[in-house]
């Protein structure tokens, strides 16, 4: 397929340099095509699936925390390949053939040429992809499947969930990599251990493993665009994991991680479903540990598995049961990584000197390690210990190898009572792995979400037998909907209210601005929280909008900071909802009011400080100029508090130079403040610089 694209391309700068006929237009277009595959470029190379699931859930979530200095060399390529793909811009300086008269049939064979390479490459078809999966789909069917156990359990012992990143079984296939991983190989066999375990789309990234294997749902994001994910207060509120469940019958749920916890939304996971103990980097780099220890994705495995094992026994000598859930980090695509305690560790193989194989091979001592020294302590008996691989593994130094493969995850449960044995898993995901430790510890209990127990025999119709049954996902299809469903509530709410500062939509708090799209039978479509104000001018006009943010946003006199509702519908209504009546709940579908002329233009805030800083008590200008501004005046605030609290707020009108000047009070110590500007999405501003100033006496204050 790749050299399809390659003869497309070959043939559009023929087509570019054949006449100069909108030369410039053409040259523009194939940039901007190339452009789109240097991006798809990327993408592929850090999923290994072009634009998926995972990535359209990483736009959406807090980046921060990812090991981005592991990825230099794809950032590298990506920057070359940009740098290319502005080079029909360069070409234009190169002498044409000239065919004057036939100027415009060569356009038109340009762009049909253009169209087909865009239908014909690995982008298109990975959109169509997501937008076949995000359709609206009735889950009504799937709905007397999803399971929330309830019955007391026969028994508490005490689990250990060790997931290991990346660390798919296939790596233990003594025919490819002999002797790599001689520990966890010996742990299988003394154990219950799953073959052909998948990752069932929605499964297949660390956050969407957890959620997976705990939950029994795939992960998928709520309606909405980029960036939503920091929004929302809690994480799948709506589900019933396992976590949760354990809970329920007395267990305390803790959580030890070398990475940053905010990384893909991870923490908010885990304490929106039963985790009172978040340990992740942040904690880490509280105990006084040497950055040798630490690399770009956070602490090293030795460190981690050594705190592991020691919280195991506090928590034992406790008298709760509990359950203790781990997650290794140094076996990340794509080269892994050696802690201090591995320096010396080398795998030597026909393969060569592959740094993930040492990292590999490490793992196995480390983890191997950590699970004898648990099944040896005096708590051992009283443990289940589960060794899972959260997904299989992305692109990386060893996908040569893989590729060519059975590939299968890790799935691994040892016991006291557990009988040393294999299980080929018939249709079986890690959808299935919690609703198995549960069966495994109280055999009355075999499922948890749409997770079946993989001991069941035979297999019981589920979301995984769905998932791998090959129909183009139209079998998964329901269950993937109703999993999105699980971030607001399965009944779609038709009431609104401001709680905390944020709108509560169904069971979900979000943080205003956002807008919600309602269709004729009042079901959400859709969820906006970045890109609003634009948001709202392109909504389907057939549908009603609920848009929630300050009162700035809709009107020239706010300045209170309040919040407020507009509603309007297809029908020429509006209404406007004050801070109070949010206070106190609004419905959607209330009576508006008639109006006419176009539908009304809102605002957004947009950041005029580069980042955030500190102000002490006191009086203060605001000097800026603005080298681009819309042609009337517009808002330009002070905010402080997380935007929270308003400082300053002033409607302006830069003079022709484009300066405001504008008076700041600040009345206590202030570490986040931030200044911002009231626009819509059609509005340009252009700040080339700006000073927040002591105030000269006498200068009013604001």
């Amino acid at each position: 397929m790749h050299w399809i694209i390659g003869l497309y391309l070959a043939a559009l700068v023929v087509l570019l340099l054949l006449s100069s006929t909108l030369a410039r237009t053409k040259a523009s277009l194939l940039t901007a095509l190339l452009l789109a595959f240097s991006g798809w470029w990327l993408i592929d190379q850090l999923s290994g699936d072009g634009i998926n699931s995972a990535t359209l859930y990483h736009l959406r979530s807090d980046m921060d925390g990812a090991g981005v200095g592991d990825f230099s060399a794809y950032i590298l390529g990506f920057a070359c390949l940009v740098i290319i793909s502005f080079s029909p811009l360069l070409l234009l300086r190169v002498r044409r053939l000239r065919l004057p008269r036939f100027g415009m049939p060569v356009f038109a064979g340009f762009a049909a040429l253009l169209v087909a390479c865009v239908l014909a490459s690995p982008l298109y078809s990975d959109l169509r992809r997501l937008q076949q999966q995000m359709k609206p789909v009735d889950y009504s069917a799937v709905v007397p499947e999803y399971v929330m156990p309830s019955a007391p359990l026969a028994r508490r012992p005490n689990i250990v969930w060790i997931y290991g990143e990346s660390l798919e079984r296939t790596y233990l296939d003594e025919r490819v990599f002999p002797g790599l991983m001689p520990n966890i190989q010996r742990l299988a066999s003394q154990g219950l251990d799953f073959r052909d375990i998948a990752s069932a789309d929605g499964g297949g990234w660390t956050i969407a493993g957890l959620v997976s294997s705990m939950c029994g749902v795939p992960l998928t994001t709520a309606q909405g665009d980029e960036n939503s994910m920091g929004r929302m207060g809690s994480f799948l509120p709506e589900a019933f994991c396992l976590g949760d469940y354990l809970k329920q019958q007395g267990y305390g749920n803790h959580y030890m991680g070398g990475a940053n916890g905010q990384f893909a939304a991870k923490a908010d996971f885990l304490r929106t479903h039963g985790f009172d103990d978040v340990r992740d980097l942040a904690w880490f780099e509280q105990q006084d540990i040497a950055r040798k220890h630490f690399s770009n994705w956070g602490v090293h495995d030795d460190v981690l598995l050594d705190r592991a094992f020691d919280r195991f026994l506090e928590l034992s000598r406790g008298g709760q049961p509990f359950m203790l859930t781990t997650l290794t980090m140094d076996t990340h695509h794509p080269a892994g990584h050696l802690p201090v305690a591995c320096k010396g560790t080398r795998y030597r193989s026909a393969l060569g000197n592959i740094g993930l194989l040492n990292a590999l091979k490490c793992s196995d001592r480390l983890i191997s390690r950590l699970i004898e020294r648990i099944r040896s302590s005096e708590f051992g008996d009283n443990t289940l210990v589960v060794l899972a691989s959260d997904h299989l593994a992305m692109p990386n130094d060893l996908s040569h190898v893989l590729e060519q493969q059975r590939r299968e995850n890790l799935l691994v449960f040892l016991g006291k009572d557990i009988t040393p044995r294999q299980v080929t898993a018939t249709a079986g995901t890690t959808l299935d792995s919690g609703a198995t430790a549960l069966q495994l510890i109280d055999p009355a209990i075999s499922a948890i979400g749409f997770g079946r127990s993989l001991l069941a025999s035979p297999r019981p119709a589920s979301a995984s037998v769905a998932a791998l049954r090959g129909d183009a996902g139209s079998s998964y299809a329901p269950y993937r909907a109703f999993a999105r469903s699980l971030w607001l509530g399965g009944d779609q709410p038709r009431m609104l209210r401001l709680e905390d500062e944020k709108v509560l939509v169904g069971v979900q708090q979000v943080q205003p601005p956002v807008l919600l799209e309602y269709d004729k039978d009042w079901q959400l479509a859709s969820m906006y929280l970045e890109n609003t104000s634009r948001k709202f001018e392109e909504a389907d006009p057939t549908h009603r909008l609920a848009y929630v943010d300050r009162c700035t946003a809709f009107e020239d006199g706010s300045a209170d900071g309040q919040w407020c509702a507009l509603l309007v519908d297809a029908d020429q209504g509006m209404r406007m909802f004050r801070d109070a009546q949010l206070r106190r709940g609004i419905a959607i579908d209330a009576p508006l009011q008639p109006f006419t002329g176009p539908r009304p233009s809102v605002r957004q805030s947009r950041m005029i400080s580069r980042q955030p800083s500190h102000a002490k008590p006191g009086q203060y200008v605001l000097e800026l100029y603005a080298a681009q501004r819309p042609t009337r005046a517009f808002w330009v605030e002070a905010v402080s508090s997380s935007r929270k609290v308003v400082l300053a707020q002033q409607w302006v009108q830069p003079d022709s130079q484009g300066r405001i000047t504008m008076p700041v009070g600040v009345d206590h110590d202030i570490d986040d403040l931030e200044i911002r500007a009231w626009l819509s999405h059609a509005e340009s501003l252009a700040v080339e610089g700006y000073a927040l100033l002591p105030a000269p006496t006498g200068f009013p204050r604001s």
